[in-house]
């Protein structure tokens, strides 16, 4: 055979096995990522963590100098707007998450697909209390539940029910204690989730061990709330002044739907023997618009203690 010929030859060969080389890289491509989804299922985020076990909440190992968190496919763990406690200094101590207001019984849910790690009571701290390690390299704590919904080793996807709210451990009220930490170590939640706006802060958050401390003093200023997100004492309690408001902004509109965002709150301590109909009778609301503040209905159960949003 010429060296033409060869030539011809061993170019249609290499042209007759091009699609066999691209099929089969696509078969092992496939395999690939199986074999990593099933690994995810196991151990979510093997590349970060080295051991699995059920015993403590958390466990500081070496973090690294900088990782892409995937905040994609996530659920809000409680359609509650309310901070009532945010992370940083408080009382003389570090709180290493958010306390959210929640009331006995609502559904608290996983932030994020993975897998439950612990299933424990604490009680004097998280009370009843889950932890989920997740995908995208996060560990969520969820804190003071009256019931936890799921058991240690269970695969959960994002919007799960976990538990439910409640007031156990070292709690003074019903809510929800929620942290996030990576590779043991708490992480503003404020980085990644907007409880006021029910989302989280973008597809994805960039954690940097030189810059972290300084982006988690100032989170949740970032999202455009006043007093660096937080609430002050007495809007938690419900004591803080309300503004003049001119007249028009006065009238009920019954159908209106009520701004959750922005603007003072004022906050009502529910008393013995207290309904939902004498606590709007008080207020000069009418209880549909209680309802509408608090994100509940004719049905909620309240009791003493509970915080109610009147304005």
């Amino acid at each position: 055979m010429s060296f033409c010929a060869q030539a011809s030859f061993a170019q249609d060969l290499m042209a007759n096995q091009a699609p066999v080389d691209r099929k089969n890289k696509a078969v092992d491509s496939m395999a690939v990522r199986h074999l990593r989804h099933i690994e995810n299922l196991e151990n979510p985020s093997s590349d970060l963590y080295d051991w699995w076990d059920n015993s403590h909440a958390y466990k500081q190992t070496a973090m690294p100098d900088v990782y892409k968190i995937d905040l994609r496919g996530f659920h809000m763990p409680t359609p509650s707007r309310v901070i009532t406690s945010n992370y940083g200094r408080r009382w003389g101590r570090n709180h290493r998450g958010l306390d959210i207001k929640v009331y006995i019984g609502d559904t608290i849910r996983a932030a994020f697909s993975g897998k439950v790690r612990v299933v424990k009571y604490d009680g004097n701290g998280y009370g009843k209390y889950v932890v989920i390690r997740h995908n995208n390299g996060l560990e969520t704590i969820y804190g003071h539940m009256s019931k936890q919904l799921v058991h240690e080793n269970q695969i959960v996807r994002a919007g799960t029910p976990i538990g439910l709210g409640g007031n156990t451990g070292r709690s003074t009220g019903s809510h929800l204690h929620f942290e996030t930490r990576l590779c043991g170590v708490a992480l503003n939640p404020a980085l990644m989730f907007d409880f006021r706006n029910q989302d989280v802060t973008g597809d994805y958050y960039v954690y940097r061990k030189s810059t972290v401390d300084s982006e988690s003093s100032r989170a949740t200023s970032l999202r455009g709330v006043k007093n660096g997100g937080r609430y002050t004492p007495e809007e938690v309690r419900g004591t803080s002044p309300a503004p003049a408001k001119a007249p028009e902004a006065t009238k009920e509109k019954k159908d209106e739907p009520v701004a959750l965002t922005g603007g003072e709150m004022r906050w009502h301590v529910v008393q013995a023997g207290e309904t939902l109909e004498s606590i709007a009778r008080k207020y000069g609301i009418n209880v549909e618009r209680l309802y509408r503040l608090n994100n509940i209905g004719p049905y909620t159960t309240i009791a003493k203690g509970n915080q109610l949003r009147y304005q």
